[in-house]
């Protein structure tokens, strides 16, 4: 197991100090790595910058072998890299093989978009004129990723930029750096060259403050919350370096009467139990019509109570642990105030004792009665809950999901065509799932509006992120 940055193609330890890295569902310590700062952070800028030409130079179908090359040594390492990334996260094993796969498909669909970056040829005004449009890299870039997709969110932000020709110093978070550094190893192995991919662990205010603050780094993608990425941009005025902003969620999920009930419950399996609720689009607000109110609630808790929870290593595991103890206060906080305010607890509601395992084990829980003015409504939940509020015409549910400053994803289930359209275009967000509660792919955009931030990931549509547009204007002289 890699636990040293990578920095120009070399593991370096940097000499410095370090910090451990915990396994949530039993506290066990699995390494610890180096608490880097602006030192380590300008090296791996300088060695980025020194690889952009040479890789810029090479050819988009040379770029895309390397991806291709990447993603395949992701998949056939995927046991291994899904056991490092549950002992981390603690998803079940399930999981983590489904998130090794989404990661590789974003290096795939990237290798393949980078093959068809196109410029434009525009008529002139005069005959010994011609006028080009070419797209080019945007230079250095970096990438501060999230502990709750700790392969996949790298993947999402490496595959386009290299695909581009740009080079990349990656910040993977705090709680799960360790399969990161082993996506560096396997990026070495691909053939990637020294200094096109750098990846540095440890203090995220330090390693932010020196990519802003360099010049050299023209672009950083962000995933995390709204709070900092508010910060980044206060940071990124200095140097006026482009950003690409993935933040906070409250996700509704609108059941409409004519849905179909088994098609809305497994929905919501999909969306708000995978990786326990801890996903930036898992949906927080259950908006479900008063005539089949009582209906969806006892199909959910039937499943509900099929779930298992319990260390992410062991078979038939649903379920893990949340990632640290301020996840579970938070949650555990959530439910409490809604049923001190007249929410009725229908299952769940506490943490569950697993033996030899710590306790961030949390039952999964169905709340009903609850009011938009309670807390689990105000705040983004990241943890398997599901509070319930009622409705009865479809303006009001509307009404209800947009009813906060984030706009992520929103979820809804009809058979209604028309309402599909009405609705769908009444939501502010900026993903919608109708009658899907897993939507993310990797040929479609990614990102949200309002306080969720701004750009997009995934498809055709990321890889503007990392080109600049050039206008040339060429007179003849002859």
């Amino acid at each position: 197991m890699q636990t040293a940055n990578l920095i120009n193609g070399q593991w370096t330890h940097g000499g410095g100090d370090t910090f451990g890295v915990i396994n949530p569902a039993d506290d066990q310590l699995l390494a610890e790595v180096p608490m880097s700062g602006r030192q380590e952070t300008l090296a791996a800028i300088d060695a980025a910058s020194e690889a952009l030409a040479p890789w810029q130079e090479r050819t988009a179908r040379d770029r895309a072998d390397v991806l291709h090359e990447l993603s395949r040594l992701l998949l056939e390492q995927a046991p291994r890299i899904g056991r490092i990334l549950t002992m981390e996260q603690g998803k079940p094993m399930a999981e983590s093989l489904g998130e090794i796969g989404y990661a590789a498909s974003f290096l795939d669909w990237a290798a393949e978009e980078g093959c068809r970056i196109y410029g434009d040829t525009i008529p002139a005004s005069s005959n010994n004129k011609r006028i080009l449009v070419l797209k080019q890299p945007v230079g250095v870039t970096g990438a501060i990723t999230p502990w709750n997709f700790p392969v996949a969110m790298i993947t999402r932000k490496l595959g386009p930029a290299l695909a581009a020709g740009c080079t990349q110093v990656i910040k993977p978070a705090e709680d799960t750096p360790l399969s990161a550094l082993a996506l560096g190893e396997l990026a070495c192995e691909a053939g990637v060259p020294p200094g096109v991919i750098n990846i540095i662990t440890g203090d995220p205010v330090a390693i932010s403050d020196a990519m802003l603050g360099d010049p050299r780094l023209r672009k950083l993608s962000f995933t995390g919350s709204t709070e900092v990425g508010r910060i980044l941009m206060q940071k990124a005025s200095t140097n006026l370096t482009r950003l690409s902003l993935e933040l906070g969620g409250h996700a509704p999920l609108i059941v409409f009467d004519d849905a179909d009930l088994d098609i809305a419950v497994a929905g919501t399996l999909a969306c708000k139990f995978r990786n326990m609720g801890q996903t930036c689009i898992s949906a927080n607000r259950f908006i479900v019509h008063d005539s089949i109110h009582d209906a969806f609630i006892q199909k959910l808790q039937d499943s509900v109570s099929a779930l298992v929870v319990g260390n992410g290593l062991h078979e038939g595991v649903h379920v893990g642990p949340l990632i640290n103890d301020p996840a579970i206060e938070k949650v555990q906080q959530h439910v409490d105030t809604a049923v001190a305010s007249g929410a009725t607890l229908v299952c769940g509601g506490s943490t569950t004792p697993i033996e030899s395992m710590s306790d961030r084990f949390y039952q999964p829980t169905i709340l009903m009665d609850v009011t938009p003015e309670m807390l689990i409504c105000q705040e983004e939940t990241f943890g398997p809950i599901v509070p319930v509020v009622r409705f009865t015409e479809d303006d009001e549910a509307v009404r209800l999901a947009n009813a906060t400053p984030y706009g992520l994803a929103a979820y809804f289930f009809t058979n209604d065509a028309s309402r599909v359209i009405r609705v769908s275009e009444a939501l502010e967000y900026g993903i919608v799932g109708v009658n899907d509660g897993a939507p993310s792919t990797a040929q479609a955009p990614f990102g949200g509006v309002k306080h969720s931030g701004y750009g997009r990931e995934g498809g055709r549509y990321v890889m503007d992120e990392y080109l600049e547009t050039k206008y040339v204007s060429w007179q003849f002289t002859d």
